[in-house]
């Protein structure tokens, strides 16, 4: 048990010097006295909320329940507002800040009298930004996830955000459905405050924070709206106090089995492809090894269980009366990890004790699974030698081992210009291939790897095509998509290469992405490609190009991944 004048933030508040003193001054000009604070565990209450976060309007009010659960513990808590990463409005993607969230936050927890911390995310990025710093960091630290926002409703039909958008996005080209349908689908896609309630990233990542055992069991299911959200607010304000005076810090909890449950959990729910770089970028920050090769490991062994779209039928309103997360992690029994610790000080396997499963459509047993391995799979080959991603769960089967021919575009304008045009000849047969939209291309690796099927094709009832990419994809969009291409193709990867015409495989059973042109053609084309310009001259984004990794290695900045030190701040 940590003693009072062992805490962190006593360095600031405590003693005779002047620095203390000071400190002591100021705390008086915030209209506190000493002992509102001194000797008490100061919590950093980090907050994304923002007026532009839609996913997020509700953490204002989180915020203050975590500090009222703070107060509750003896603990005194304090508010940090940090970048918001609105998934919807930050262009050209809000994956190019999400090292810049991740910095703020390690930087936040170091230089401040901080002794523990509740993060408050949800919208995609935001989980692992906010976990990256914290982990880098190293205090303790609870995170409180914003909960996915209520189904959505039109004519009768429950929608999915994202999902369903997308879907009557292509009915709408197709000219199946009109201006008027459109407006009305506006109006009722998404009807409350949270993240998306589909199984896109948001929830895989807030499901991938539950498994880590960084929140409350339970917390990442609840609806956004729900009042047993303000009560896991409140409640995580009450144990990270406890867990301050424990000396129970985020190294303890994110140990190797920890990182491999989440891994084995995105794969049960059919998660989003974004989570294979975020993951490996958070295992990346621990100093712990996590490959692409694990998630295909794991991925053989692991069971689909969550009917959630898009690779499902149901959304995460369901899933949590189902039985939410614990309810599906019990089923998991074997493959995963049970005794070691989370941030309750319990183990994995005593939080799950006595969770159970109410709905098994949505939430199937083990011996009546959505597919019989997880939904993502790894691919190599010669178009992509460091690797590949598809979620092959919500693809057309009938598409999982395809050849067919290139059709190229060079850059997400290029292809918005041209992908209608029925001069290219584009058939359900080809491939359509993006370039220059990862890391650096992007930049930012942008979320366009769900590229657009021809009007002409969506008009002949096609639905789904083989498309490849260095981008990622929306965790709420579907199709035969490959995506986070790797290397790059604006850092001279083989997808760079590809010309129209070319033959392309996929073979999701084999692992094959492949190009069929000889090796020495190869060559002969590398030896006449020019490399592009740099995308920024200055500010964040000239940082960001000259550090960023590729997908396959998590695209953390090289500086912030890395061993080293970063000493403590000398608070005297």
């Amino acid at each position: 048990m940590i003693e009072p004048e062992n805490l962190r933030s006593h360095q600031w508040y405590g003693g005779d010097g002047l620095r203390a003193f000071s400190h002591r001054a100021r705390s008086r000009q915030l209209g506190l006295n000493p002992e509102e604070h001194l000797g008490k565990p100061v919590i950093g209450i980090l907050n994304t909320w923002s007026g532009i976060n839609p996913c997020h309007m509700h953490l204002r009010e989180r915020a203050e329940q975590v500090a009222r659960g703070v107060w509750q513990a003896g603990g005194y808590p304090v508010e940090f507002p940090v970048s918001t990463l609105s998934e919807t409005y930050q262009k050209p993607t809000p994956m190019m800040y999400r090292n810049l969230l991740a910095m703020e936050t390690e930087e936040i927890l170091r230089s401040y009298p901080i002794d523990g911390a509740v993060l408050l995310g949800g919208c995609d990025k935001t989980t692992p930004a906010l976990l990256m710093g914290a982990a880098s960091a190293d205090l303790p630290t609870i995170f409180v996830p914003a909960g996915p926002m209520l189904r959505g409703h039109w004519r009768g039909e429950v929608l999915g955000s994202g999902t369903d958008m997308w879907r009557y996005w292509d009915e709408k080209r197709a000219g199946t459905i009109g201006e008027c349908e459109w407006s009305e689908l506006e109006g009722g896609l998404a009807r409350s405050p949270g993240h998306c309630m589909t199984m896109g990233t948001a929830s895989t990542m807030t499901s991938a924070a539950e498994a880590l055992g960084v929140t409350l069991p339970g917390a990442a299911s609840i609806p956004a709206v729900d009042s047993a959200h303000h009560r896991m607010a409140a409640a995580s304000g009450l144990r990270i106090v406890d867990m301050v005076r424990e000396g129970l810090t985020l190294s303890k909890v994110l140990d190797p089995r920890a990182y491999a449950d989440a891994v084995t959990t995105v794969l049960a729910l059919g998660g989003s492809t974004n989570a294979v770089i975020h993951l490996i970028a958070m295992a990346g920050r621990s100093h712990l090894p996590l490959t692409l090769a694990d998630f295909d490991r794991i991925a053989r062994d692991t069971p689909v269980l969550a009917n959630i779209r898009p690779g499902g039928q149901y959304l995460m309103e369901d899933f949590y009366y189902a039985g939410g997360l614990r309810g599906l992690l019990a089923q998991l029994g074997d493959l995963l990890h049970l005794d070691r610790i989370t941030v309750t000080g319990r183990t994995f396997g005593e939080d799950l004790a006595g969770a159970l499963v109410h709905d098994h459509d949505v939430i199937r047993p083990v011996d009546r699974p959505l597919a019989a391995q997880g939904g993502l799979a790894v691919l190599r080959g010669n178009l992509a030698p460091s690797g590949a991603v598809i979620k092959y769960v919500a693809a057309a089967p009938e598409l999982l081992r395809h050849t067919g021919p290139a059709v190229v575009f060079h850059g997400y304008r290029d292809l918005q210009e041209r992908i209608n045009d029925p001069a290219l000849g584009i058939t359900k047969d080809s491939v359509v291939v993006l370039t220059d939209a990862g890391p650096k291309g992007g930049p930012g690796m942008p979320e366009y790897g769900m590229l657009p099927i021809p009007e002409y094709l969506l008009k002949d009832g096609v639905r789904d095509m083989v498309r490849v990419s260095d981008a990622r994809m929306s965790g709420t969009s579907y199709g035969a998509c490959v995506l986070h291409v790797a290397p790059e193709a604006h850092v001279g990867g083989p997808l760079a290469l590809v010309r129209d015409g070319d033959l392309i495989t996929l073979d999701v059973a084999e692992r094959v992405l492949r190009l069929e042109v000889s090796d020495e053609e190869l060559v002969r084309r590398r030896a006449e490609w020019t490399p592009p310009e740099p995308k920024f001259e200055r500010g964040y984004g000239a940082l960001y190009y000259e550090h960023i990794t590729q997908a396959d290695v998590g695209c953390d900045f090289e500086f912030l991944s890395r061993p080293g030190k970063n000493p403590e701040p000398n608070a005297h």
